[in-house]
């Protein structure tokens, strides 16, 4: 994995396409957390449209780069994958806003999904104002604050 310093207290993972199946594992996480349901191997599988094995093995991968805790079957989020997971939730939730508010066309959840491994925190922070720092995605969502938030 790369990791990028492009301000003092940013950092992103980028370039590779790993990096992105990392940050996509982080999000499915937080996003099961947010629900309020247990994270469990079955349900990342599910969300991601993975095998479990696959689940487990990057799991395991995760727990070593220290941005999960995983073992007997418990899975928790470090403060780094924490950071992480939520920063690609409010990615993608400010793009929906972007695309059906400001843009008037249909959200495009796989455009989405390219565009936000790509967003450094002062594009999504500038992105944030621009729309007037939205509270809720078109899916009735919560978008997490950003420093930019009031």
């Amino acid at each position: 994995m790369e990791s990028f310093k492009s301000a003092p207290d940013e950092e992103l993972f980028i370039g590779t396409a790993e990096s992105e199946h990392v940050e996509m594992y982080l999000k499915a996480i937080w996003y099961i957390r947010e629900r309020g349901d247990e994270v469990k191997i079955s349900s990342i599988a599910k969300m991601l449209n993975v095998t479990q094995p696959s689940v487990v093995q990057m799991l395991r991968k995760l727990n070593g780069s220290n941005l999960v805790r995983y073992g007997k079957g418990s899975v928790e989020l470090t403060a780094e994958g924490d950071r992480i997971g939520k920063q690609m939730i409010r990615n993608t939730r400010l793009l929906e806003v972007l695309m059906k508010d400001a843009l008037k066309i249909d959200i495009d959840e796989e455009m989405v999904c390219g565009i936000e491994h790509h967003m450094k925190n002062i594009f999504t922070d500038a992105l944030c104002t621009l729309l007037k720092h939205p509270r809720k995605c078109p899916h009735n969502h919560d978008i997490p604050k950003g420093r930019c938030c009031p």
